[in-house]
């Protein structure tokens, strides 16, 4: 007979695996080389810090997008509707959106965009990998 905490987490492996991939690892890892060439004594990310830039209002940015939330809504695990088109956006969770964050080239032109939009700036390299890894564990 299998004990219902086996059971448990045999159920919980394909969430787990969905969750879990090599190529976004890969950009997590990169982010925290350049980080860490940047600053030696850079300690790792914070989805803590990752989930206040994507609430926090901003005012450098455009003025229809001050905030993350603002086309991705509050919710991460929810579809989200682009400011000034109005097209639809997928989730920006992994949970949910498992495509997220397993592509550099795409990760970089997103952020490249959206931090001028929205912050008015560039992010850092440190604002990046804490986003992403806030969004991984959404």
């Amino acid at each position: 007979m299998i004990r219902p905490i086996l059971l448990a987490a045999l159920l919980a492996l394909p969430v787990a695996a969905q969750a879990a991939d090599a190529r976004r690892d890969a950009v997590i890892a990169d982010y925290a080389a350049q980080a860490r060439k940047a600053d030696p004594a850079f300690a790792g990310f914070s989805a803590q810090r990752g989930e206040t830039l994507f609430r926090a209002k901003w005012t450098g940015g455009d003025a229809r997008t001050p905030s993350c939330t603002t086309c991705h809504t509050d919710n991460p695990k929810a579809a989200g509707q682009n400011a000034k088109t109005g097209r639809t956006i997928e989730p920006v969770a992994v949970s949910v959106n498992p495509k997220r964050f397993v592509d550099m080239a795409e990760v970089e032109k997103q952020f490249g965009r959206d931090c001028k939009n929205v912050i008015g700036r560039d992010c850092t390299v440190v604002e990046k990998g804490d986003y992403v890894t806030f969004m991984a564990g959404q």
